[in-house]
Parts: C-alpha cells; sequence; structure tokens
C-alpha cells in the first residue's frame, strides 16, 4: 500500500472521529441526569398534621387474673386527637438513604363504665369514673435503598426498626392508678416507590410490615405484628420547599404473655417539607 493511500485512509479516519465527537458529546449532554423538581437534595425535613381514626383494645392480667378485653374508644370514651410526626432522610448517596421519624400520640377522657372490666387483677364495676389515659410513641429507623433509580421515578427496600411504647393508663375512686405498658423494637420490611406526574409534583407510596408467629417463634410468650401504609403526593415549590397531603394506615398487634394489645390509627395527613 503506498504512502497517499495510507495518508488518504487517516484523513478519513480522522475526518470520522471529527464529526463524531460531537455527536457523543451530545447524546451524553441529552442522557445527563436531570432530577425532578424536590430531588436534589443532602437532608429532608417534613412536619405532618394529622387527626387519625383511632381503633385500640387492650387487655392486661395481674396475679394470674385474666384482663378484659377493653375497648378504649367504646368503654371508655377515648376522643380522635391531633398529633404532629417528624419526619427526617440523611440522603447521603443517589440510591441510599438514612430516615428518622418520631410520632407521639396521647388520649384522655372521662367516663363512667356501662359494664365491668377487669385490668390489672382489678375489677371496675359499672357506674364507677374512671380517667383513661393512652400513650402511643413510635420510633421508626430506617435505611432506604432506591433499586431503580430514574429522573422522574424510583422504587426501593426499605429495611426499618420501629421502636414501640404504649402505656395505657386508668384512675378510679378508691381503686387509684393501674397501668399497662408494652414496649420493645419491632423490626420491618417494606417497599417505597415515587412517580412524578408532572416535574415538580410527585405521588409516593410505601409499605413496611413484620410478623412474628408465636408457634414458630416463641420469644418469652411474646408474638406480634405491625403493618405501616402510606401514600401522599407532595408539591415542589422550590427543590427546597414543598407542600404534602397524604393518607397513613397504621396497624400492631401484640401478645405478651397474658397481655394482648390491637392498635390501629387511620386517616389523612397534611405538613410541609424542607430539603437542604
Amino acid at each position: 500500500m503506498t504512502r497517499a493511500r495510507w495518508f488518504s485512509i487517516l484523513l478519513c479516519a480522522a475526518g470520522v472521529a471529527a464529526v463524531a465527537a460531537p455527536a457523543a458529546a451530545q447524546y451524553t449532554m441529552l442522557r445527563a441526569p436531570n432530577p425532578a423538581t424536590g430531588e436534589k437534595y443532602h437532608f429532608e425535613v417534613s412536619g405532618v398534621f394529622w387527626q387519625p381514626d383511632l381503633s385500640i383494645v387492650i387487655s392486661s392480667e395481674s396475679i394470674g387474673i385474666p384482663g378484659t378485653d377493653i375497648d378504649f374508644v367504646r368503654d371508655l370514651g377515648i376522643l380522635d386527637a391531633n398529633f404532629t410526626e417528624l419526619r427526617t432522610v440523611l440522603r447521603f448517596a443517589r440510591k441510599h438513604k438514612l430516615r428518622f421519624d418520631y410520632l407521639p400520640m396521647k388520649y384522655e377522657a372521662d367516663t363512667v363504665l356501662t359494664r365491668t372490666i377487669i385490668f390489672n387483677g382489678i375489677a371496675y364495676t359499672v357506674g364507677i369514673p374512671v380517667e383513661a389515659d393512652l400513650e402511643w410513641r413510635t420510633y421508626r429507623f430506617g435505611y432506604e435503598w432506591d433499586m431503580f433509580y430514574r429522573d422522574r421515578w424510583f422504587v426501593g427496600l426499605l429495611l426499618e426498626a420501629k421502636y414501640t411504647d404504649v402505656r395505657a393508663e386508668l384512675t378510679a375512686p378508691v381503686i387509684g392508678t393501674e397501668f399497662a405498658e408494652a414496649r420493645g423494637p419491632i423490626p420491618s420490611i417494606g417497599v417505597v416507590g415515587r412517580g412524578y406526574v408532572t416535574s415538580n409534583i410527585s405521588v409516593t407510596g410505601q409499605f413496611s410490615f413484620f410478623n412474628l408467629p408465636n408457634d414458630i417463634f416463641k420469644i418469652e410468650d411474646y408474638d406480634g405484628d405491625v403493618y405501616d401504609f402510606d401514600i401522599c403526593g407532595t408539591v415542589n415549590f422550590t427543590n427546597n420547599v414543598g407542600a404534602q397531603v397524604g393518607y397513613r394506615y397504621i396497624d400492631v398487634g401484640y401478645t405478651a404473655e397474658l397481655d394482648t394489645g390491637d392498635l390501629k390509627v387511620k386517616g389523612f395527613y397534611f405538613g410541609g417539607v424542607v430539603r437542604f
């Protein structure tokens, strides 16, 4: 092959490369990440305000005397109340987040019993005035891995540890104050997903659960389950500020020796979110 032919081939190759380089650069620019409004942050804080519907039934035994299944709404007159939940997210990588939520709930009621109930081995007879106090605090620590992440949607895995502290207290004349308390960590696993209907409006859903069958994993005669479902829409005014509205359902059940509890809250909420 002559030098002229080699020179012609090299010249053609250089021309192709010169044309292809801008095209490749343009393609790379088109494929560059373009996250939706609200997805550029490292730390997120949101406050949620809600007044959920409550359903709670607790039974507490003492000295071998089984307790009555006490419906705190029907038997004790507990009414719905307003609560504020704190939610935080530390996003230390594009697909990895650490989460912490704190939800304190407190109910109070005064009533006159219309049926006899047994609580902590003590009988509260018909006609006795009773003051009821219920505190239910939940701490949720979690890790989120967004396995599939795109500019306008993601789907991820949730690994969580929920620490639940429930205290029920009854006060009556002559009898005094009696209380029952259940607390402990509950691990759970779940899924989370988000999609953007427009560049700044998103819908996020998550579901986590845990179930510990007593007949398989017996730990001091304890078994329990928890189901937590949450779906919300967010309007992001900027990358740093947004407003939310959503619906959440929490179902917690436990058995500890002869004590049992079945707690449910559900309802719509609204809140705001700030990101940095």
